[in-house]
């Protein structure tokens, strides 16, 4: 069947399909010497051979086949248009359009109207031939916008797809390495301040560090910038990447849940003042779930550092039967200057992703406050 889908073996087995019983007819004919139907038929062979041209040249398979037929009307041979002229004016539809389809569409119905006229006055056929043309070449446009369509929603799931990895490659690297320069930079301004004055060579060096991982930061920030051009939240529509089904990439970073104790010790090594507690019963959360709950301490955890200079801030992780809730709470004042990131965006893709509701702002006694509630169950 697939061999038959090819154009050229398709168009091949059409003329065969409707030319043999003309074929076997005419050979009949022949061999009784009744030859008075002979032209009728080898007009029509002609009319079927005609549409092996009917994709690549569809125009000018309409203008011989409409001159073929004006020929056969003169002759008396044909009183009205036959199957190939109908199969020729719909791939005129199909494989044409705009201007062109209805200039040739109208040349046809006028070569036909004339010649009836001419040919055989009085039956009035052009108001059949308006009925014949009109409805094949709109057959044939109405399956070629069908056609268009489909080709435009598989060019837009793979333009999705694209725009999907792409925001995808930007959230990790946000998620990942911007944690870890921020680690890395307060680790480098903590020991310099805590030298020595007189060692004023490894304090450059320390500042020099320090210099270079907020510039890799800066530059991390361009690099996501062209990552998420056009991405970012269209129309409203989040973006998102791996699924709900967790077989994606992101399932497969090996981080969870389990590791915030790891991730609230060092955010305490780099001079944050943070607790975690942990309430209900621990279960095994869904691999999108679980990488959700990390990314967002992490990334809220990070803010804290970057935007609150001194505060101290609060992990809470409740499990509860149907939903895990994840909460951030600081209890400082924004201090921090720059470019806002990505990481409030990050934080509600992936909990809209997982079916759960993100909610962030300043907090009533004072800091800021991210809370997120994610079912267990996936909708």
């Amino acid at each position: 069947m697939r061999f038959l889908r090819r154009p050229k073996v398709f168009d091949a087995a059409l003329v065969i399909v409707i030319s043999v019983p003309s074929v076997i007819a005419l050979v009949v004919m022949i061999a009784r010497g009744e030859t008075g139907e002979a032209p009728r038929l080898v007009h029509y062979l002609v009319g079927a051979a005609l549409l092996l041209w009917r994709r690549r040249r569809p125009v000018l398979t309409a203008a011989l086949m409409t001159a073929l037929d004006v020929t056969g009307m003169a002759l008396r041979l044909v009183t009205v248009a036959d199957l190939p002229m109908a199969i020729a004016l719909y791939s005129l539809g199909r494989h044409t359009s705009g201007r062109v389809t209805a200039l040739a569409a109208l040349a046809a119905y006028a070569c036909y109207a004339l010649a009836g006229e001419v040919f055989q006055p009085g039956r009035g056929n052009w108001v059949g031939y308006v009925f014949a043309v009109a409805t094949a070449v709109g057959v044939g446009q109405l399956v070629r916008l069908r056609a268009e369509l489909d080709e435009r929603a598989r060019s837009e799931a793979a333009d999705a797809a694209v725009r999907e990895e792409r925001r995808r490659i930007a959230r990790e690297l946000h998620d990942i390495v911007a944690h870890h320069i921020t680690v890395i930079t307060a680790l480098v301004g903590g020991a310099r301040a805590t030298l020595p004055a007189e060692q004023e060579v490894t304090r450059d060096a320390l500042k020099s560090a320090e210099q270079t991982a907020r510039e890799a930061m800066t530059e991390m920030r361009l690099l996501l910038d062209v990552l998420r051009a056009d991405d970012v939240l269209r129309d409203g529509d989040l973006i998102g990447a791996g699924g709900a089904g967790g077989t994606g990439p992101d399932a497969a970073t090996g981080v969870g849940a389990d590791r915030l104790p790891a991730l609230v010790a060092e955010a305490r090594s780099a001079g944050l003042s943070t607790s975690l507690t942990v309430t209900g019963t621990p279960v095994a959360l869904p691999a999108p779930v679980d990488l959700a709950v990390y990314r967002i301490v992490q990334e809220a955890l990070t803010n804290t550092r970057k935007h609150a200079a001194g505060a101290r801030a609060g992990v809470r992780l409740a499990y509860e039967p149907e939903a895990v809730e994840v909460e951030v709470v600081d209890d400082g004042r924004a201090t921090g200057s720059g470019t806002p990131g990505f990481g409030l965006g990050g934080m509600a893709e992936r909990v809209t992703l997982c079916g759960g509701r993100l909610t962030t702002g300043p907090h009533p006694g004072g800091g800021f406050r991210v809370h997120a509630r994610i079912p267990l169950e996936t909708p």
